[in-house]
């Protein structure tokens, strides 16, 4: 008996962080929204959600349904404006604007407590002693500062790179492969590539279950630090490391 295979990530934090992401990546200016830029790019991941069958949260569509709704308001032609009454006419974007400035203020303020819990969680102390020997301390492997939506949309160019166009499969058998063996086998083809393999060569045929296991195992080795993905510029190709212990 199949049935359809879903996932549900719990990295994809809210519409508006992933509203965000698009400003930075695009380097939009938060206080004049171009939105039927960001519309078309918001869609491109919500379709990308689709095509693998994620769970997608309830909220996630209805800030879709917001920004066509602005955008359509966008498009109507202006009143002209009596300036003896001195009409103000309301901009459609002031609320999703102010939404998320005031997210952004929270977000930065959390990401800096965070920032200073990882400092403290790395001060120990000891009773002083008389070093014979001073070693060199390795060098630290600093992972990037990719985010969940920078992996969705290097799958999703992967996929158009590839023409991998729908429908990939309707029904798959579930749990057909195991995460931690995927997760195994993408280990041992990271550590052959001294210089890292690049996110697409994971993918090696088209199936839904082949291509959301493979995601959700990258996921799950960069959570928990067995690898780790860079990105030089906005738009380059990911290239995935092995993180040395």
């Amino acid at each position: 008996m199949s049935e359809a295979y879903q996932v549900k990530l719990e990295a994809f934090e809210g519409p508006l962080d992933l509203l965000l992401h698009l400003i930075n990546k695009y380097e939009i200016d938060i206080n004049d929204i171009p939105v039927a830029q960001i519309t078309e790019q918001y869609m491109q991941y919500i379709h990308t959600m689709q095509k693998l069958d994620l769970n997608i949260a309830s909220e996630y569509l209805v800030m879709a349904a917001t920004l066509v709704a602005i955008k359509s308001q966008m498009l109507l032609p202006k009143q002209e404006i009596d300036e003896e009454l001195d009409d103000y006419v309301e901009d459609p974007r002031e609320e999703l604007m102010q939404r998320l400035i005031e997210y952004r203020k929270y977000k930065d303020a959390a990401e800096k407590l965070k920032e200073k819990e990882d400092d403290s969680s790395q001060l120990f102390t000891r009773s002083p002693i008389v070093f014979r020997e001073l070693k060199q301390s390795p060098t630290k492997v600093v992972q990037g500062d990719l985010t969940i939506y920078d992996m969705l949309g290097a799958l999703g160019k992967m996929m158009e790179r590839k023409k991998w166009k729908e429908p990939l499969e309707t029904k798959v058998q579930r749990a057909e492969i195991p995460i931690e063996q995927r997760m195994e086998e993408v280990i041992e083809l990271v550590r052959k590539r001294q210089n890292g393999i690049y996110f697409d060569e994971l993918f090696t045929y088209q199936s839904r279950t082949h291509i959301v296991v493979t995601f959700m195992a990258v996921l799950e080795l960069m959570k928990s630090r067995k690898v780790f993905c860079e990105q030089e510029r906005h738009f380059d190709a990911l290239l995935v490391h092995y993180m040395e212990e």
